[in-house]
């Protein structure tokens, strides 16, 4: 699994987005990316993190920032997350979890003493020529668009 750090190249993605069109990282070139992973459509923290991200979104949009947000949840589930919460940006579906393992969020994890393998919710922050400018490992879903703002105005 890799391992990911500041300054390095992020790892291209090519991936089916929830209404079935290919998307590529590359396509948002000169742009800033908030590249965020999470565990699954429609639970309580993952939605949380996506309704900030909605809120928030014209603010970021402004700025110049594109939001995509990466599960492996399938392209039919993440069109009816998308519809019941109204999200304004796209959806990657990595039902084959090659995106989470090429950035290295496919991980142990621990719910009530039951350990099982999932998506390690990290966001991050990629730049205009493809470089990972920031890591967040520890996701606040109540305010990660706060997050991601104190490191890009920094």
């Amino acid at each position: 699994m890799a391992t990911l750090k500041e300054g390095d190249q992020a790892p291209a993605i090519t991936s089916k987005d929830q209404n079935g069109n290919e998307v590529s990282l590359s396509d948002y070139k000169g742009k800033t990316v908030v590249l965020y992973f999470y565990p699954k459509d429609d639970t309580p923290g993952c939605t949380a993190e996506a309704c900030d991200f909605r809120d928030n979104y014209q603010g970021l949009q402004a700025k110049g920032i594109i939001v995509l947000g990466v599960s492996v949840d399938d392209e039919k589930s993440h069109q009816k997350f998308i519809t019941k919460h109204n999200l304004p940006f796209t959806l990657l579906a990595d039902t084959d979890q090659k995106i989470v393992n090429d950035y290295g969020v496919w991980g142990e994890k621990n719910m009530y003493g039951k350990k099982y393998m999932g998506t390690v919710r990290t966001t991050f922050i990629i730049d205009g020529e493809g470089k990972i400018i920031h890591i967040i490992k520890k996701v606040d879903t109540k305010n990660p668009t706060q997050q991601v703002l104190n490191l890009i105005n920094n």
